[in-house]
């Protein structure tokens, strides 16, 4: 055996063994976090599944479901009044091809009868309630309840006037910053570091590759949420229904799911979900479900 073969080797496997051991036992190294709620049943979108997304009667519809978080998108007017859109351009919700920057609040034209539900093609949400709402009037109609706003673009007015918001309504513990975007999520950071945040998608590949050198048991993780897609809903998205669930990318939320279930992240972790998935995201593992 060579010198460095000699102690290499040693070193190695000693290497592996104080990691496996802190995986398992993150306390010894890391002080717990106790969050203001545990997730287990999210509407996306606000409850799209069954009414039309986004609406006061979608929450209102998911609430009365006993979901106990809100998943939202945020975007803002000409007139600066933070609303309640998935979308940017109006058109798919709308059929009016404006961007929701380019109108006042008043001007926002009403959500066609009826939408596709994103995670369902060919089943469609209806409902009596087609008006766009203001994000302070959903924190004023359920102030207690927890919610995710997801920020897509670096809109700084945007992200200050959300920071600000929550704040007013004294939500910073119970509403989560989201955003796929790490450039984003650094700027609502910094808006309102109180708020819990998200895992970015950046972010999540991180902890992966964390996890498999080892060396996750040693990091802080500041992120209290991980929000993935199930398997089934990647499959359809990239490659069609027909495609077979073992792929990589099928992989890599049932990895981090590994990593958090070792205990080595401390975040609350949870699956989109389609209602027809014949394997729910809490049978694979997940702390709780975002459902249409």
């Amino acid at each position: 055996m060579s010198p460095l073969l000699y102690y290499a080797l040693p070193a190695l496997s000693s290497y592996v063994m104080l990691s496996i051991f802190f995986l398992r036992r993150p306390r010894l190294l890391h002080t717990p976090w106790v969050s203001a709620f545990c997730l287990r049943l999210g509407a996306h979108r606000g409850g799209s599944g069954e009414r039309l997304e986004n609406t006061m009667e979608a929450m209102e519809n998911a609430m009365a479901q006993k979901a106990d978080l809100l998943e939202l998108d945020c975007q803002l007017t000409r007139d600066g009044v933070v609303v309640v859109s998935h979308d940017k351009n109006l058109y798919r919700q709308s059929g009016v091809n404006r961007d929701v920057g380019s109108l006042d609040f008043e001007e926002l034209p009403l959500y066609k009868e009826e939408l596709e539900v994103y995670f369902s093609p060919g089943h469609f949400a209806h409902g009596s309630d087609r008006h766009m709402v203001r994000l302070e009037d959903v924190f004023r109609r359920f102030p207690w309840t927890p919610m995710s706003l997801e920020v897509k673009e670096q809109n700084e007015e945007l992200i200050r006037k959300i920071a600000g918001l929550v704040r007013h309504y004294e939500r910073d513990e119970i509403t989560i910053w989201a955003s796929e975007k790490s450039s984003v999520m650094k700027k609502c950071k910094a808006a309102n570091p109180k708020m819990p945040t998200a895992f970015t998608i950046s972010r999540g590949f991180w902890v992966l590759l964390l996890y498999y050198l080892g060396l996750l048991p040693f990091i802080s993780i500041p992120e209290r949420f991980l929000i993935s897609f199930l398997p089934t809903i990647i499959n359809r998205e990239t490659q069609g229904t027909d495609h077979d669930t073992t792929s990589p990318q099928d992989l890599l939320p049932i990895f981090l799911l590994w990593a958090e279930s070792a205990g080595g992240c401390g975040f609350q972790m949870a699956y989109h979900e389609e209602k027809s998935d014949p394997t729910p995201g809490a049978a694979r593992g997940a702390g709780g479900i975002l459902v249409p």
